[in-house]
């Protein structure tokens, strides 16, 4: 049966196909579908429906086999998916298997079909995450090693301020990388874990067999059986929520940075070029960071869609309404983002383009001034700290206002010469002698993404 036509002009540009294929119908259909089959096993292995009415429930537990358009509609009746759904499954065995059809759902709800249906595709979409981040993660680790020594001007509060290197601002992106994968790994013993109580929670209708059936149920999904029933205590997933959001903005820091350093002003750093890409309808001249905005678009919804997800978490009693049904589409348009925000990062790290000519242009822009700092702590410990410092900022004014090099005027200035040979000046002044722990903090990260990836 096709899928219901989709109107999402932009799926392509601000998701993945892969993530899109874990949530579109037929994969939330074939999720509700596994949990019956596997309930059917379940059961049959604890002795509470006969073992022959197994296979002709697992046959009809196919998505292919159902209608969706016809079961949208009834959900608008229903009010959940898994009512419509429960009953053509229970039409598609009468069909073929009559006997068979009084033993489909025996003891669950509603809500176990939906939010297992829901654990197990998230199972699926986190182990895409993880594979995307480690990915991400490997080539970001080769793009810090490469330029762990390529001087770039550090930027604070979107100033220059004294250098830093291009390979400490990756290793900065792939400490948090390692950070997510490090934080969806600690989630899944809380996260993958069956749901299954029946009406109320109790699993009263199963009697005696309600927990030998729960285990079976556990083991058929490849679940961890929770200490109990979640139906209104969402914060399984809401952490998980959480931790896509932290995920989204941490790429959306990388999208700002990339986005930045490819402003006309700075050309340092560049998505990879491609036919079309990034153009503009008027200006044939334009380069935009169209992979950027995806990241920094990502990292704006994001919070927005988590928000949801905890103003949902206050559910009553046993079920919710409403609250719960909040969480249906918000979750997965998570999960979409942010798969596509590492689509998009990933054609960053691999294919970075970096001028850095342009770089080490761009840190003298202020001839000189960027580096007063490694003079003045040198001078500190010579005239001490306040004469140094203020000798240092009279000659940063007399620079700017002759608009000459710093190295000249502090060649000029006898109370620096005097303290100072024209070497140490010159070395003081050249940027790759004045970057400090950036080696050593891109070998740190690169260390640390290589020992969770061992």
């Amino acid at each position: 049966m096709s899928e219901r036509p989709s109107n999402q002009l932009f799926d392509a540009y601000f998701s993945a196909d892969a993530m899109r294929d874990i949530f579109c119908d037929r994969g939330r259909v074939q999720g509700m579908l596994d949990f019956e089959a596997g309930l059917a096993r379940a059961e049959a292995r604890a002795g509470v429906i006969p073992a022959e009415a197994v296979a002709p429930i697992e046959a009809a537990c196919q998505a292919s086999r159902y209608d969706y358009q016809a079961l949208g509609q009834a959900i608008c009746s229903a009010g959940n998916s898994a009512i419509p759904l429960v009953k053509m499954l229970g039409k598609q065995i009468a069909s073929q298997a009559p006997e068979a059809e009084r033993y489909v759902h025996l003891g669950a709800t509603s809500q176990d079909v939906m939010d297992t249906g829901l654990v197990l595709q998230l199972r699926d979409a986190v182990h895409l995450l993880e594979e995307r981040l480690a990915t991400l993660g490997q080539s970001l680790a080769r793009q810090a090693e490469r330029y762990k020594a390529t001087p770039l001007a550090g930027r604070t509060w979107l100033q220059h301020a004294t250098p830093v290197t291009l390979g400490m601002k990756i290793a900065g992106w792939l400490g948090a990388v390692t950070r997510s994968r490090q934080r969806l790994q600690e989630l899944k013993p809380r996260l993958l874990v069956l749901q299954f109580g029946g009406a109320s929670g109790s699993l009263a209708a199963l009697g005696d067999n309600a927990m030998p059936v729960a285990e079976a149920l556990a083991q058929e999904l490849q679940l961890t059986l929770p200490e109990q029933p979640w139906h209104t205590h969402r914060d399984r997933l809401v952490e998980f929520g959480s931790v896509l959001g932290l995920i989204a903005g941490s790429l959306g820091k990388l999208g700002r940075d990339v986005s930045l350093l490819m402003q006309t002003e700075a050309a340092e750093v560049f998505e990879p070029s491609a036919p079309g890409k990034g153009g503009s309808s008027t200006m044939p001249h334009k380069r935009n960071p169209v992979g950027a905005a995806v990241l920094i678009g990502a990292a704006t919804r994001v919070p927005g869609l988590v928000s949801t997800l905890f103003a949902a978490m206050p559910q009553e009693h046993e079920r919710s309404l409403g609250l719960w049904h909040a969480e249906w589409d918000t979750l997965p348009e998570i999960c979409c983002l942010v798969a596509g925000a590492l689509e998009q990062a990933q054609l960053f790290a691999d294919g970075l383009e970096v001028d850095a000519a342009r770089m080490l242009k761009n840190l003298d822009l202020t001839q000189g001034l960027v580096l007063a700092e490694a003079v003045s702590i040198i001078l500190a410990q010579r005239l001490g700290r306040d004469a140094a410092h203020h000798l240092l900022e009279q000659c940063c004014k007399r620079a700017v206002a002759e608009k000459r090099h710093l190295r000249a005027v502090l060649g000029d200035e006898p109370k620096v010469t005097a303290e100072l040979s024209a070497d140490e000046l010159d070395r003081l002044l050249d940027p790759a002698h004045y970057l400090g722990q950036a080696t050593a903090w891109v070998e740190r990260a690169v260390a640390e993404h290589s020992r969770f990836s061992a």
